[in-house]
Formats: structure tokens, sequence, C-alpha cells
């Protein structure tokens, strides 16, 4: 069902991408979980103020970087990210030379072709963990998650992980991959697990790695290790969280100075 959003609506561009994942959820793409999350994502970016920040575009610098210099960059996908970036998630994937594999925690044949058919629509030549094609095992993750194919994630050695849960970011890790998370939660385990955590909303995130893959493509492999080098994910999720912290108490002062002043 398509309602129609003003334009001048204050929330008007939350409420589009509402508006997609509820129809993704109804085109079988997305899980119901998957709008539940999707509001949890959402409370986190009002803290940031809905925008990249400096920390965010460091990290966004340093995974790109990491796609560019892997032998077997591989990006997964779930419904949430098939719904609402497809086009820029199949450009990035074009420019950096990565996979698109299909990962799902609440997995099943028809969502797994849901999703190939909405990347191949959004321009993908190649779907990877697709039905029997997910026939490896990542090891110790219980969920459906697990299954993974052994073209992609198995053997892959940067893996990017947008909208991810922390039990599959820890076994990859363990596995000795570089991962990548996208999560509006800087305190998630997750974000707290991943080898590079970008804190920002998946649909600002995702064009800012294809634009940086665009202008850092090509460029000297010493200066794109160096970026990587220079890059600490601790500190990065540190410098994040004081971030939310500033603001909160920058908003707060502005409450109390107006509330002094006889405002309501």
């Amino acid at each position: 069902m398509q309602i129609n959003i003003p334009d001048d609506h204050p929330r008007a561009e939350s409420l589009r991408i509402r508006e997609k994942l509820i129809e993704g959820c109804l085109n079988g793409v997305v899980a119901y979980a998957g709008l539940i999350a999707h509001g949890r994502g959402e409370a986190f970016d009002y803290l940031i103020g809905e925008q990249t920040v400096e920390p965010a575009k460091r990290a966004i610098e340093a995974a790109v970087a990491a796609l560019l210099t892997a032998e077997h960059p591989v990006i997964s996908v779930n419904g949430n990210a098939a719904a609402l970036v497809p086009q820029d998630l199949v450009k990035l994937a074009e420019i950096t030379g990565a996979k698109l594999e299909v990962n799902l925690f609440y997995r099943s044949p028809e969502r797994e072709e849901a999703i190939k058919r909405v990347l191949e629509s959004a321009g993908a030549k190649e779907v990877l963990g697709v039905g029997e094609n997910a026939s490896a095992r990542i090891p110790e993750v219980g969920s459906e998650r697990r299954r993974v194919d052994p073209r992609g994630i198995l053997i892959a050695d940067v893996v990017l992980v947008p909208l991810e849960d922390g039990d599959r970011t820890e076994a990859l890790v363990k596995m000795g991959k570089t991962v990548i998370a996208i999560d509006l939660n800087p305190l998630s385990r997750t974000a707290q697990t991943a080898t590079i955590t970008i804190v920002d909303n998946i649909i600002r995130a995702i064009p800012a790695m294809v634009s940086a893959a665009q202008r850092l493509k090509g460029q000297e492999d010493s200066l794109l290790r160096k970026i990587l080098n220079e890059f600490d994910n601790r500190q990065n999720l540190a410098e994040m969280i004081e971030f939310i912290a500033n603001r909160l108490k920058e908003i707060a002062k502005s409450k109390m100075s107006t509330a002094s002043s006889g405002g309501f």
C-alpha cells in the first residue's frame, strides 16, 4: 500500500525509508524482525543528529581501503540492506571487486531468491549464498547465519556486514577475517567486536562508501595501507560515544536555558 508523504513533512525522508521497508516486508525481502531492528537503529540515529560525523567518515575511508586492498572481499547482504540501498551495494561491489552474498538470520529459500532478484534488478551480475550454494558453515554460529557460500564469505579476507548480529561478527573475526560493520549503536557487540565499525545509517554510509571507493580506486597500495594502519577502531568508537554524550549535554543545556527564561 502506497501512502502519500508530503515533501514538507518534517520526517518525510524517515517515513519514505519506513515505507521501503514495509514494501520489502510485503515482497518477502525484509523479515518482520527487520522492522524492529530498523526502529532501534533510527533511535540511535537521533542521538548523532541523523548525520555522518567525523569518526564515521574516517571509518568509511578505512573500510574502503580495506576492501580495495583485499584479495577476496565480500559484501554480505540481508533483507534490510537489500530493501534500502540495493543500487549502491551493487556499485560498491563493482568498484571494489567484491562479491555480493546473501546471508540471513531468518533464512528461507523464498527470501534468498527475493533478495537475489532485488540485487539483480539493481545490476548485480552474480549473487552468492542462495540455496544449495550456501553449503559451508561458520564455526561457533548456531543460527542460519552460519551458512555461507564456499566461494564467498568462507574464503573472504575482508567482509562488509551491514546491519549485522554480534554472533557472526565475533565468529568471522576469530576466523582471522577483517570485518567491517555498519551499526548505529556504538555499544553493540557487533560494533565493539568488528575490525572497522562505521557508526552511521546505512542509507548514508553505503553511498558515502561508493564515493570514497570512486576517489580511492587506483591509488597507490601504500596510501591505502597507510589509511588502514592509521585507523584505530577502539579510539574511533570512543570518539563516537564522546560525540553523542557531548551532543546530548548541549541539547540539555539548551533546554534548561529555555526553561530558565520562562519558555515552555
